[in-house]
């Protein structure tokens, strides 16, 4: 079954008849769930299998469960994971990355049990002096090297517990002053500085299987539209310099960076070369918006999905859950 080019969110702990219609019509790619949707671990197994069957195949799952500020499934029922930077505290830069491979290994097998196969994560921007701390302690550290070298291990522990990484936020949102999540920010920086820093993890980490863009204006780069719906930006950049071939997806089309209708800004990235446009507030009328703007997953964008897809279809690596926990907090603890 063809699905469109939309990642949907729903607005409750179950699916109501009218969204469960929706999706059956409209065959939205992927689904994406927050702390809204999340009651206990069979709730959200039910309910995962419930937006799979409204579309009728196995559709991608998704969640943002980065650790610290930004995770979705928490306590009581799940473990509370540390933030990014947390892991700097280990002294040993090979224990450090073994210790968030591990981390993120654990949160895949969280992940899994209750049927959500793709996190957005690792985030890849190296924060910058004077930067907004939207990103702050999510970011691994403010080199970019050393982002990139502790992002991998992240990638590579969720893709061992069978759960796709998305990196993010594509080319770098690690400069910018504002929240995107309510104001556009605007990035000056020349593009020798861009590629010479901010680039840099996203470049050495073009082999992974999907990548979330930035809504952050680069006057470098385009001086009048945001990342996600620039085609010098998505299709020169992205693709060409930083050659990543794999499905890159909007980061939330709701968030108050971009400007226009949902109608606009989702044809506005599909123009620019985006694969997927993201919608996370499950509201019905803009859901129908977005859904009546993106094309259908075609040509090299079934392409690229079915390759990420491909990542993930098989057995997750065997994990000794308990030992895995308390080698992680064991490693914490001392560090802190």
């Amino acid at each position: 079954m063809t699905s469109r080019a939309f990642i949907a969110g729903c607005l409750g702990t179950s699916l109501t008849s009218g969204e469960r219609a929706f999706f059956r019509e409209a065959r939205p790619w992927g689904f994406i769930l927050f702390r809204r949707n999340i009651h206990s671990p069979a709730q959200v197994a039910a309910l995962t299998a419930q937006l799979r069957d409204s579309v009728g195949w196995q559709a991608p799952v998704l969640i943002d469960q980065e650790g610290g500020r930004v995770q979705r499934m928490s306590a009581p029922h799940w473990p509370v994971y540390p933030a990014a930077r947390a892991f700097l505290a280990i002294n040993d830069p090979l224990r450090q990355r073994e210790i968030i491979r591990l981390s993120a290994r654990l949160m895949a097998h969280d992940l899994k049990s209750v049927g959500i196969d793709v996190d957005c994560l690792p985030v890849l921007d190296a924060p910058v002096a004077g930067s907004h701390d939207v990103i702050g302690d999510r970011a691994y550290a403010h080199d970019p090297d050393r982002v990139a070298q502790l992002g991998r291990a992240a990638a590579e522990g969720l893709l061992a517990g069978g759960v796709l990484p998305v990196i993010k936020h594509m080319p770098g949102h690690g400069r910018a002053r504002a929240d995107s999540h309510h104001d556009l920010p605007v990035v000056e920086a020349s593009l020798e500085t861009l590629r010479g820093h901010d680039f840099r993890p996203f470049r050495h980490l073009a082999d992974m299987p999907l990548a979330m863009t930035a809504h952050v204006l680069f006057t470098a780069l385009d001086p009048r539209r945001p990342a996600t719906v620039s085609r010098p930006i998505v299709t020169g950049i992205m693709r060409g310099e930083l050659g990543f071939d794999g499905l890159i997806m909007t980061d939330d089309i709701s968030m108050k960076a971009l400007s226009g209708s949902f109608a606009q800004k989702s044809r506005a990235a599909i123009r620019a070369g985006v694969d997927l446009v993201l919608h996370c507030h499950g509201v019905m009328e803009e859901m129908v918006a977005v859904a009546d703007s993106v094309p259908m997953m075609t040509g090299a964008r079934a392409r690229r999905a079915a390759n990420a897809l491909a990542r993930i279809r098989h057995e997750p690596e065997p994990l000794d859950v308990d030992e895995t926990r308390a080698q992680v907090a064991a490693a914490l603890a001392i560090a802190g």
